[in-house]
């Protein structure tokens, strides 16, 4: 007998398109959004060969999958931190379709073609969602970055002060401007990690378990002269630049003129810069230590305009999870001491919840939400069937409840390590079911992963 075609509508009376939120029938073949019609219109019971599953989500939001274009994974080589198979399961589980993993972190860090293989073949079979790579560019490496970019990496990473691993060190004044160089002469993104080593060394050091002590040791100033020196850099190369992670709204005025002046400049920031405080950290809970800092709340209320006003392309979850033991946490039998403790947030399958909790409080939409950490991220990395629900894109889909509410149990987390800063803390909205290219995602440990390993212009 002839294969029957199959057709699915996901209908629901919240669909976030990227003309708004409004009821609607997503119609999707073979993976891919084929129609977007009124509600109810895309009724089933075909009778020409073919046969339609209707998914009838009721009030539940329907939402694109999430993109997250910054995230660390860390396998090869530092797997008991993370891995392709936990990373991608806790993105599912929070309704992200597509991550983009960073280049360091891993041993061998992805900055020759080689490495890169390397990356992708343990990669291969493991990963519940789609998953693009960034290159890495670092001192002597410059001639690799050409065959990397051909070989499908979405861009190059860079940091300006120490990453806090040895095999990726940082660029200096006269690496950068050859790096940038390059990546203008080959039109790649060029994403850096903006914090001045001179401005860090000069900050007051002091180790132990009180965060002010801590904040005070990576001050805003770190972020506004690594990012002017970047502009200026860019200026005269002529590179397109993306300044990762912004936590301090001191740079908000020189990427705003830097603009102005014809400068190729974006910008992301991160959940728990828009959701968590300075003053709400405990001493000693290093599960909120990274780098650069959250700061206090009216800078956080600066960024929020910024985000209100498009300043920033994308938010994005800087997930970059470590160990207990190198949290050097009290409950896992550390000290709590910041200056000693990893820095990084793993937030991976909470972003939605936290980032949607605080923006319904602040007035904002699910649309506003799924701009910011949806389509804008898939701009951002050149995802073009990425990114919304529309004629020709991927059935990346979300059934979202936006009223749900719960409470996080690092317990329940599929990430590696269940350290989080948001742990006890109170959320909004749920996650019910994640489709990719609609196939529902089965994150249970003994589930098959259906997710692909995506370049650069395939996707």
């Amino acid at each position: 007998m002839p294969e029957v075609e199959l057709t699915q509508v996901f209908r629901s009376r919240r669909a976030v398109l990227p003309e708004g939120e409004q009821a609607a029938d997503v119609v999707v073949r073979e993976g891919k959004i084929v129609e977007v019609l009124p509600y109810g219109q895309a009724d089933g019971g075909q009778n020409d060969g073919t046969r339609t599953d209707l998914v009838d989500l009721g009030d539940l939001a329907l939402l694109p999958g999430l993109v997250d274009s910054h995230v660390h994974v860390n396998e090869p080589g530092r797997t008991e931190w993370e891995g392709f198979a936990t990373a991608t399961r806790a993105a599912a589980a929070g309704g992200v379709t597509t991550i983009v993993d960073m280049p360091l972190n891993s041993i061998p860090p992805t900055t020759t073609v080689a490495n890169l293989e390397a990356k992708r073949k343990v990669a291969d079979g493991q990963t519940f969602v789609d998953v693009g790579l960034w290159g890495g560019a670092i001192p002597g490496n410059t001639a690799d970055l050409e065959p990397l970019y051909r070989a499908g990496v979405f861009g190059f990473k860079s940091f300006l002060a120490p990453s806090g691993v040895d095999e990726f060190p940082h660029l200096t004044g006269g690496q950068l401007e050859e790096a940038l160089a390059e990546q203008a002469r080959i039109g790649a993104l060029a994403i850096i990690h903006a914090e001045d080593p001179a401005v860090l060394d000069a900050a007051p050091q002091q180790p132990g378990p009180h965060y002010s002590d801590f904040l005070a040791s990576r001050p805003d100033d770190a972020e506004a002269t690594a990012v002017a020196g970047l502009l200026a850099a860019a200026r005269r190369t002529g590179a397109r630049v993306h300044i990762l992670h912004v936590s301090s709204a001191a740079v908000l005025p020189l990427l705003r003129q830097a603009r102005a002046d014809g400068v190729q400049v974006t910008a992301e920031t991160c959940p728990h810069y828009l959701t968590l405080a300075a003053e709400q950290v405990p001493d000693g809970d290093t599960a909120f230590k990274c780098c650069p800092p959250i700061r206090d709340e009216s800078n956080r209320d600066l960024l929020w305009q910024a985000l209100a006003d498009g300043e920033f392309a994308a938010v994005v979850s800087d997930h970059s999870p470590s160990t207990p033991d190198l949290k050097h946490l009290a409950r896992y039998g550390g000290n709590g001491d910041f200056a000693a403790a990893w820095g990084g947030i793993a937030s991976l399958q909470l972003g939605l919840p936290a980032i949607w909790t605080e923006a319904r409080r602040r007035g904002f939409a699910l649309a506003d939400v799924v701009r910011w950490m949806s389509s804008g991220p898939a701009a951002l990395v050149g995802l073009c069937t990425k990114g919304a629900i529309a004629p020709g894109k991927d059935a990346d889909l979300v059934a979202f409840d936006p009223d749900a509410a719960f409470t996080v149990d690092p317990e329940g987390l599929h990430h590696r390590n269940p350290v989080t800063p948001y742990a006890g803390r109170s959320l909004t909205g749920a996650v019910r079911t994640t489709w990719l290219r609609g196939q529902v995602v089965d994150v249970d440990a003994d589930a098959r992963p259906i997710g692909r390993i995506i370049a650069r212009g395939e996707a």
